[in-house]
């Protein structure tokens, strides 16, 4: 199957007031190529309505994540579950995406017999300023290296290996195939790691990971960013631990997650 636009949908994820959503919505009605666009929170308010009202953007409002309080998991499953198209992106409210983003990952998709997920190389932006190159965003594009060549892409092997020292896939950087995914997709339990043990999940199918090695979104790390303050949650580590077990014997798998932990605090502002 070949997907065209408006095979894709953004679906925007937006929680609390932010200041850079409308940032976010420009970037994904900039695209230079259309598609559809809709926005779901479970903490409506002023501000959210008035973006939707504004952009005339579908929102949608996650009645169980406002009765019983939002939790990550809830959330993404339930953006996914407004999507009536084929293939989907979750734009996270903080982030901006490159006018390139969706045509050249419809492009990759599009190279494929049975895509799963689709994702592209990211920066990230810094106190305002986009920042291309930093020890972790380098690291992460080592670990990436074997996706650059598509004939990999369904290799099960390389792709569990690509994620056996940690998790470089950038959530926000990942289009669904949601026709050939399991559902939920994302598991309650875990908060910092719900993404990394998708892509496990993932990677273990029939199917192929499209990497487009091009920085096509930027990802902001600011001090009330979910990223921050799940990286400073106690939980974290025990999280890591978790993961890396699914790829390794545990006495490796802590020895691993000690040195990964360490590279955390790329994610810092100070």
């Amino acid at each position: 199957m070949k997907y065209c636009a408006q095979d894709h949908t953004f679906v925007i994820c937006a929680y609390k007031q932010s200041e850079y959503l409308e940032e976010c919505v420009l970037s994904l009605m900039n695209q230079t190529v259309h598609t559809n666009l809709i926005m779901v929170t479970s903490t409506p308010n002023n501000l959210i309505n008035q973006m939707a009202s504004k952009y005339k953007i579908p929102l949608f409002l996650n009645q169980n994540g406002i009765k019983n309080g939002s939790n990550i998991a809830d959330d993404w499953n339930y953006a996914l579950s407004k999507v009536t198209t084929p293939i989907a992106t979750i734009a996270h409210q903080d982030d901006v995406y490159k006018s390139g983003y969706i045509e050249k990952i419809l492009d990759a998709v599009n190279k494929c017999q049975h895509p799963l997920i689709a994702f592209s190389d990211y920066s990230e932006i810094r106190n305002g300023e986009e920042v291309s190159e930093n020890k972790l965003l380098n690291t992460k594009r080592a670990l990436l290296f074997p996706l650059r060549n598509p004939v990999n892409w369904k290799s099960i092997f390389w792709r569990r290996r690509v994620l056996s020292m940690g998790s470089p896939i950038c959530c926000p950087a990942v289009t669904y195939c949601l026709s050939n995914l399991p559902k939920p997709l994302f598991v309650k339990g875990f908060k910092s790691d719900l993404d990394w043990e998708a892509w496990e999940k993932l990677s273990r199918l029939k199917g192929e990971f499209a990497f487009v090695n091009e920085v096509l979104m930027s990802h902001r790390i600011h001090e009330e960013s979910t990223t921050s303050s799940l990286i400073n949650s106690e939980g974290r580590g025990g999280e890591d631990l978790k993961m890396f077990q699914k790829f390794w014997p545990y006495p490796i798998a802590k020895l691993i997650e000690k040195k990964y932990k360490s590279s955390e605090n790329q994610n810092s502002l100070k």
